[in-house]
């Protein structure tokens, strides 16, 4: 097994580049998407969430109301470590179980936004980072995802920067270009990790 982790700057075209990965064999197991099924309705994760911020965070229907969530604690630090206490090792544990299902021989791709911000790149056998100009990012959220521009920067500010996420990369993608040149990238790179997945041993 290849345990290889992915990320970018948001707007860089990291779920692109995901979702390319998947087509060409790769077992994606995406941060975010774990962190959201770990505190469903029903699940001990949103029952130590509701525990520990009150049952105010709930919508009608008993699911986690997120925006009311992040208001609460990303202007307060002592409760997003509170909360990220919580989740960060339910997802860790459930993204173990997740690779475990995975094949001995697979290329299991790790979607980590955070992962040069939380220092994670020690835990897989690759880093890759989806790299794109700060200009591109700001024109693919503005037009893509409807920011402002104002908002978009602020965003980016909040993030590693683009030095930073480089530093720490095994390989770059570079995603300036036209989706067809992306693909081709992308397909050069999954040979090289499927290359690197081959020559690994059963027990590594």
């Amino acid at each position: 097994m290849l345990k290889v982790g992915l990320t970018g700057g948001i707007g860089a075209g990291k779920s692109e580049v995901s979702r390319l990965l998947v087509e060409h064999g790769a077992v994606l197991i995406d941060a975010d998407r774990v962190a959201r099924e770990v505190v469903e309705p029903g699940t001990p994760g949103l029952a130590a969430v509701v525990d520990a911020f009150g049952e105010e965070i709930l919508t009608a229907d008993g699911a986690l109301d997120r925006p009311k969530l992040g208001s609460l604690v990303f202007a307060d630090p002592e409760k997003l470590a509170v909360l990220n206490a919580i989740v960060h090792p339910l997802v860790g544990a459930r993204s173990r179980e997740l690779e475990e299902a995975a094949a001995v021989d697979a290329v299991v791709v790790h979607d980590v936004p955070l992962l040069t911000e939380n220092g994670l790149a020690p835990l897989y056998d690759l880093v890759i980072v989806v790299d794109a100009s700060p200009e591109t990012q700001l024109d693919r959220l503005v037009d893509r995802r409807g920011m402002t521009a104002q908002d978009a920067r602020a965003r980016m500010a909040a993030q590693a920067t683009r030095e930073e996420r480089r530093a720490i990369a095994d390989i770059v993608i570079d995603n300036d270009v036209p989706l067809d040149a992306l693909r081709r990238r992308v397909e050069d790179v999954w040979s090289q990790l499927e290359d690197r997945a081959s020559r690994r041993s059963p027990a590594e």
